[in-house]
């Protein structure tokens, strides 16, 4: 094929990358942030065991991989991937399925037993971690990795948190979650179920803990002052999803509304179904392009048989009839009402109206401000200068199991400092590899691989997982998508171009060198490097 340079001449101009011997900009290979790893809420170096995943080395992509996420088999079913939304290739074809095939290297690890890192050298120091969700288990996981003694307490009787009792098992199967939770308890970790923490404090210095980690969930339902009679069925979705998990379903009826627009609401409706409601009826009082649930599950719910009531609100509940008020969006885009009622028969209300954090176990913790039901933390997530942190939905942030994982890991880096007397460090972060900087015309079009799904017929009545994992050849070509956007995955087109043999390979996994006593800085390697891993610099004089 033969290969279309991009070769221009600007005679008279200091900027020309077409200088002859006159060279006055000289290439240098950069490395940049890929905007995978940048949207990245845990901080995974996505691209970097992509690389090891499109080679074929599968053990290698997955210890790369657990370096920053302990638990990619559970964060590849429930992850609402933002790495692929800020993916590259979505402006050539489609993003990369990064998802996927994290999911793929989590399952093949369980297969195949893969252990996770030996723990570091014992610090002698003792952190105590409130919380089994995934903020206290990935917080647990990297403060064994360096070193430190981890007792971590829950108050409920299994590990996992809303991963657990929040999701269901046909989003998250238990045999994975308990899978990739037991692997990290291996580590050393010392773990105290159905404890409730009163006093966080008392508990620090009774148990001679140099360091707290709070990672306790919002697990307590909001409510609201909706009139139902004596004998109307209300539940928030938090009790109703964790009494299904408990495996003590309550009797909900055969018509069921469930009041708000979150991923929960979905949760609440689809598990609904499958308990068997012939209706199950989400009531939201904004229209679909401002619901809080994303958009896979509003999909998922409509094809089992969820329906939406949008632009709608729950006015009241008495015996079999529920009486809904119609909503209007002003100019600000808010609801407000409209005073048109309409009537809808339910047996059962349930309440997803969000969720609190009780965070009454600080009341007595010096130094925590509180504000607006979540504790305030420094970039470290230090929340208190005696070295009590939070993180997870105890904090200001998103709320979901991916930010928490990277909190998790962020506050054992945090506490390690802390513990150890350092100053917390800041690392430089990378200019981002953007789309201009790349050069796709290299990449062969390769459609994305789309993973299976489960019957529909058998979504209403079962708990069975819904949507399925790649296989291999699968796995292999959709990691093979991925532009390598802004590092150099020595594809030697540098090399074979460049006019002056001026590029020297240092070897497999060494890169390329400059020889400037033979480059002329014409630019050609950089026009023709597909991942926008070389610029040109001006020569200083």
């Amino acid at each position: 094929m033969e290969i279309p340079f991009a070769i221009t001449l600007d005679v008279g101009t200091s900027r020309s990358n077409h200088t002859g011997s006159w060279r006055v900009e000289r290439p240098v290979y950069v490395d940049r942030m890929p905007p995978c790893n940048d949207a990245c809420p845990a901080g995974e170096n996505i691209q970097g065991w992509l690389y090891h995943a499109e080679s074929g080395n599968y053990r290698r992509a997955w210890e790369k991989l657990v370096e920053e996420n302990p638990m990619p088999a559970i964060m590849g079913r429930i992850c609402f991937h933002p790495c692929e939304t800020a993916c590259n290739r979505v402006q050539v074809d489609e993003a990369v399925g990064i998802n996927a095939v994290e999911r793929f290297l989590g399952d093949l690890a369980i297969e195949k037993r893969w252990s996770l890192p030996i723990p570091g050298s014992d610090t002698g120091k003792r952190v105590l971690v409130v919380g089994a969700g995934p903020a206290g288990l990935s917080a647990s996981y990297h403060l064994r990795r360096l070193g430190h003694q981890v007792k971590l307490v829950d108050s409920a009787s299994q590990l996992g948190g809303m991963m657990r009792y929040g999701i269901p098992a046909y989003r998250l199967p238990r045999a994975v979650l308990d899978a990739e939770i037991a692997r990290i308890v291996a580590q050393g970790i010392e773990v105290e179920l159905n404890h409730v923490v009163h006093d966080v404090e008392r508990e620090r210095v009774e148990g001679k803990f140099d360091a707290v980690f709070l990672a306790v969930g919002a697990q307590l339902g909001k409510r609201v002052n909706i009139p139902a009679g004596d004998s109307s069925r209300v539940i928030d979705a938090v009790t109703f999803l964790h009494q299904v998990a408990d495996d003590d379903p309550p009797l909900l009826g055969r018509r069921v509304v469930v009041y708000g627009g979150g991923d929960t609401a979905f949760d609440a409706a689809r598990t609904a179904r499958r308990l068997g409601a012939t209706d199950a009826v989400i009531v939201y009082r904004r229209n679909r392009e401002r619901m809080g649930a994303s958009g896979e599950e509003l999909e998922q719910a409509l094809g089992e048989g969820v329906t939406v009531r949008w632009l709608s609100t729950v006015n009241r509940f008495e015996g079999e009839k529920m009486v809904l008020e119609k909503m209007a969006l002003n100019a600000e885009g808010f609801p407000e009402s409209t005073g048109e009622f309409e009537e809808l028969g339910a047996d059962a209300l349930v309440l997803a109206l969000g969720q609190d954090t009780d965070l009454s176990l600080l009341d007595k913790a010096p130094g925590v401000n509180i504000a607006n039901g979540v504790v305030s933390v420094e970039q470290s997530m230090m929340a208190a200068p005696n070295g009590i942190f939070a993180g997870g939905d105890a904090v200001p942030a998103e709320r979901t199991a991916t930010v928490a994982v990277g909190h998790g890991k962020r506050a054992a880096h945090g506490i390690d400092d802390f513990v150890m007397g350092r100053e917390p460090g800041v690392k430089d972060r990378h200019g981002l590899a953007t789309f201009d900087r790349l050069n796709t015309w290299y990449y062969a079009d390769a459609p994305r691989q789309n993973r299976p799904e489960l019957e529909r017929i058998r979504r209403q009545s079962t708990f069975d997982e819904v949507i399925g994992g790649l296989d291999e050849d699968n796995a292999l070509f959709e990691a093979r998508r991925c532009l390598s956007c802004g590092n150099c995955f020595e594809c030697d087109n540098c090399f074979g171009v460049c006019p002056d043999n001026a590029v020297r390979k240092l070897g497999i996994g060494e890169r390329y060198e400059f020889d400037y006593d033979f480059c002329k800085g014409c630019g050609i390697c950089v026009t023709e490097c597909p991942c926008g891993a070389i610029e040109m610099v001006p020569e200083k004089i």
